[in-house]
């Protein structure tokens, strides 16, 4: 029977958990401040209200990521993954539209913590091992 890969412990599912839950937060602030409209305008396609939404969205997926992770180490891996992999595609999508019309501290948002991301889902993705005695 094949395992499925857990983390070689708790404290990097905390680790992990903990980064995916401040990735949210500065969602929440984000989209907080674009649903509100404290950011500008933009110009089309750009919408900071569809912004907002989409940050919302992908802030909600990354925190029941973060949630399944900490329940469980091997349904909760994938969980955080697929998570993850929803934010990093979503930034994607949201970075083209930003570029295209969006404010510069938009642009700049995107463009920082997007490599996060990437480096969140990458972490996730990399197999450990139990160490040997534990």
């Amino acid at each position: 029977m094949a395992s499925t890969p857990v983390f070689a412990s708790g404290r990097a599912r905390r680790g992990l958990s903990a980064l995916m839950i401040l990735e949210a937060a500065s969602l929440a602030v984000v989209s907080t401040l674009h649903l509100s409209g404290m950011t500008g305008e933009g110009r089309r396609p750009y919408s900071p209200t569809s912004a907002g939404v989409a940050e919302a969205i992908i802030g909600v997926v990354l925190v029941a990521g973060a949630v399944a992770l900490l329940r469980s180490p091997r349904r909760g891996r994938l969980a955080a993954q697929v998570a993850t992999g929803f934010a990093v595609a979503g930034f994607i999508v949201g970075l083209t539209f930003t570029l295209l019309g969006g404010e510069p501290g938009d642009v700049a948002y995107h463009l920082i913590a997007l490599p996060v991301l990437v480096a969140t889902f990458v972490l996730l993705l990399i197999r450990t091992r139990p160490r040997a005695g534990r």
